[in-house]
């Protein structure tokens, strides 16, 4: 049973008128999907419906699945409100959207990002295989690799999300956007605290690569392709390998506008 929060609860309603707007398109694939509507009682409920379908496997069936994950939202309310805020911050940021309904059932970086928070759930029970079945099943199915230990907040935006790696020990806090390719690893064999903490707004460009216990600060933007091996004050744009400091975004809050242009320094 899930325990909507206000934001899961508007996007439940959201995402049900929606579904009436397909219903009679003739599109044999939207109907098939869009069933799911008919016997889900809300988003957590429909996320591990929609998960299992694509996570399943000759190891562990779809029912088996469903119901793992099923208990994963449902002991832990506010995975659901995070994944209705991440819902909600790809709406606002991704022109190609067009709703809440396309992400949900069609974009790989949301569905990666709920696995990822299900597995979390159960690495923090102890019951450490489970979340690296399900890591393992979403680097498989999405190629998505987001370690169950990690740390992610709500409000986040994977942008087409092929080659993401986010490691055990990294942080990511609420209102991130990340595009394809992004590493947050590690810089050796080392223990311990050893990966990326990233503040609130940041926005990772596509192919960036930050590594090591290193702080990017709140509002930063890493530019496409960059190499980051040491810590990024709050509002400044980093480029390059080795990243520098470029000059600052040209929003304060360059995750959300999702605009990769530079003011340079001293320009």
């Amino acid at each position: 049973m899930d325990h909507p929060s206000s934001s899961a609860s508007v996007v439940w309603q959201s995402l049900r008128s929606e579904s009436r707007y397909f219903v009679g398109k003739g599109d044999p694939v939207a109907a098939a999907l869009l069933r799911l509507f008919e016997v889900s009682s809300g988003l957590g409920d429909m996320l591990s419906r929609l998960l299992a379908y694509q996570l399943a496997s000759p190891f562990i069936d779809y029912d088996s699945l469903r119901r793992l994950l099923a208990e994963a939202f449902d002991g832990e309310p506010s995975a659901i409100d995070q994944a209705a805020r991440d819902l909600l911050a790809v709406r606002a940021r991704d022109p190609a959207a067009e709703g809440l309904l396309r992400p949900l059932l069609f974009f790989k970086g949301v569905q990666a990002i709920q696995t990822y928070r299900a597995a979390h759930v159960y690495w923090h029970r102890g019951q450490r295989d489970t979340a690296l079945y399900l890591q393992n099943r979403s680097s498989v199915v999405f190629g998505v690799d987001i370690h169950p230990a990690a740390q992610l907040g709500a409000g986040l935006m994977m942008d087409h999300a092929t080659g993401v790696v986010i490691g055990e020990t990294a942080v990511v806090e609420d209102d991130v956007s990340i595009l394809h390719g992004v590493t947050l690893g590690g810089t050796g064999h080392e223990h311990g605290d050893r990966h990326p903490k990233v503040r609130r707004g940041v926005m990772l460009g596509a192919g960036a690569k930050v590594l090591g216990n290193i702080e990017i600060g709140q509002g930063a933007c890493i530019a496409a392709g960059s190499v980051v091996l040491k810590a990024v004050p709050p509002h400044v744009t980093v480029a390059g390998v080795p990243a520098q400091i470029v000059g600052r975004p040209r929003s304060e809050d360059p995750a959300k506008a999702m605009d990769q242009m530079v003011d340079v320094a001293g320009g």
